[in-house]
């Protein structure tokens, strides 16, 4: 199987997949996987474009909501992990994975799954220490803390990922192992990266959690992102560290140093579950000259027709049998694990023969079903082209039929569902239905707007045919009660005018400017004093 890898996609899969057929045309080859190391951007529309934690001049929609929409499908099974860009509302609606368009499929908070016998695990987010012990406690309407925090590794995750046992052959994560810097040409990446110096120095470069869990599932490949550059390691691994626990039990014993040795020999696991050598590659992000996608050539089955996506048997068992463990709480918890005395709790969790089996009762076919819905409208760049001068509010919270169907027959729970309960939220419908209510509503609402359309303009022409009377009446009204307006009575002069001009022009004209206003006003009393 060819596997194309990519670093940082940032919502340019159009360019990613163009660069893949150019590969293909070039040198005749087909590739048959695409994974993608985060910051993925699975912004369907604006709402989701809040969501991420970036300065609003670098919010783009890029071309992610060309492929949720339909307008184009991936030419490639594309698999990728959550980083630190993302379109997290989104994300949370499948913490387990799930598809986000057609034939793109995305790991959850940490997922194993096999393509044809490649068996690949990933985990999501990156590491901050403050909020590792932490429940998964965000979500949206976000603050400006949880819109970070949201996409921050927890401990269970981590937790979950160590329990793998047997081969892996692919590890995806954003983060780099701390420490991978010394497996590799140090002095290189401190020549493009020098201020990387300070952090090698400090141990801040890279997550911890990583580094232990190289350490632990050790893959035959591991490949990263988030740093922007191209490097390559190569991190041998001792069989002790795949045994962990049981070697440091058996140097503890009082046995002669023949017999340790001899322990050591007979410990040796079997090549197929454990790998020597991890293969460490970290990509850059797509731009133009930029090492960001490279083709790796993996074991496999052999394929026919399109690659074949199924769950893994032991990690459904891992989730099903730590589901107890999940926290939705912003508080630090703890896990359990090996103490010194009786043990009062399982602390292992590798699946045992009859947790396999009933996993697979549950699953009677390990292959993912392909079913993708269209929960929310994608973006409309003919509407919305002016977007980036827009107010949008962010996302309410949903949930996904996808999860609700896998969480259903695992037996397990949603933990998006648990964090609104814990914080007193109802339970929103679930997405698919409240997309279809929309549609239908926007489409009566199209046809009552037709229908409107024309009487909606008649109402004002009434009222103003209506108006126009008014002041004739409120005229009439003011002639009759305030006679003595000076403006109100210039109308009836002219009127008297035209009827007998000659005749009264000089009687009125020594009267009026002296006794005019003061008869009209107070002529009963002269009239009074007179008699």
């Amino acid at each position: 199987m060819k596997v194309a890898v990519e670093g940082c996609a940032h919502g340019e899969l159009e360019r990613i997949y163009d660069t893949i057929q150019g590969i293909e045309k070039d040198g005749g080859t087909k590739i048959d996987l695409l994974l993608c190391c985060g910051d993925f951007q699975s912004t369907r529309n604006l709402e989701d474009l809040q969501t991420m934690a970036v300065p609003k001049k670098y919010l783009d929609m890029c071309s992610f909501y060309k492929y949720y929409s339909g307008e184009l499908v991936a030419p490639v099974l594309t698999i990728f992990i959550g980083g630190n860009h993302e379109a997290s509302n989104y994300l949370q609606e499948l913490p387990y994975g799930g598809w986000v368009a057609p034939n793109i499929y995305y790991l959850g908070y940490a997922g194993v799954v096999n393509v044809n016998g490649v068996r690949i695990a990933g985990i999501s987010g990156i590491f901050k220490g403050h909020d590792f012990l932490r429940g998964h406690h965000e979500f949206p309407p976000y603050t400006e803390s949880t819109c970070r925090s949201v996409y921050h590794v927890r401990q269970l995750e981590v937790f979950r990922l160590k329990q793998i046992s047997g081969r892996v052959d692919i590890f995806l994560s954003h983060d780099w192992p701390t420490g991978i810097y010394e497996y590799g040409n140090k002095a290189q990446l401190l020549r493009k990266k020098p201020f990387f110096a300070a952090d090698m120095e400090s141990g801040k470069l890279g997550s911890q959690p990583l580094e232990e869990l190289l350490k632990a599932v050790q893959p035959a490949y591991w490949f990263a992102a988030h740093l922007h550059c191209k490097f390559a390691a190569l991190v041998p691994h001792n069989h002790s560290q795949k045994l962990g626990d049981a070697e440091s039990s058996s140097s503890s014993s009082s046995e002669d140093e023949d017999e340790e040795k001899e322990k050591e020999k007979k410990a040796a696991p079997p090549p197929s579950k454990s790998v020597p050598v991890t293969k460490f590659l970290a990509l850059d992000k797509c731009l133009p000259r930029r090492a960001f996608l490279q083709v790796v050539e993996v074991p496999s089955d052999p394929i026919e027709g399109t690659p074949r996506l199924e769950y893994d048997a032991e990690w459904l068992a891992i989730l099903h049998s730590t589901n107890h463990l999940i926290s939705v709480k912003e508080n630090y918890y703890y896990l359990p694990g090996k103490k010194a005395g009786e043990m009062t709790e399982r602390s292992n969790f590798t699946p045992t023969e009859e947790e396999l089996e009933a996993v697979t009762a549950k699953f009677q076919k390990l292959q993912v079903p392909e079913n993708f819905e269209r929960t929310v409208p994608a973006f409309d760049p003919a509407e919305q082209y002016d977007y980036k001068h827009m107010f949008v509010d962010q996302p309410k919270v949903q949930l996904n039929p996808q999860s609700n169907t896998f969480c259903a027959t695992l037996g397990i729970d949603d933990p998006l569902c648990l964090v609104l309960l814990a914080n007193g939220q109802d339970l929103p419908s679930v997405g698919s239905t409240e997309y279809k209510d929309r549609e239908t509503e926007n489409s009566k609402l199209q046809a009552v707007e037709e229908d409107v359309a024309e009487p909606l303009v008649t109402p004002t022409k009434r009222k103003l045919n209506l108006s126009l009377p008014a002041p004739t009446t409120a005229a009439a009204d003011t002639t009759d009660k305030n006679v003595i307006d000076l403006p109100e009575e210039e109308p009836e002069e002219p009127i008297k005018a035209t009827e007998a001009p000659h005749e009264e022009e000089p009687a009125s004209v020594p009267a009026s400017p002296n006794v005019k206003k003061l008869k009209r006003r107070n002529q009963n009393i002269y009239q009074a004093q007179e008699d």
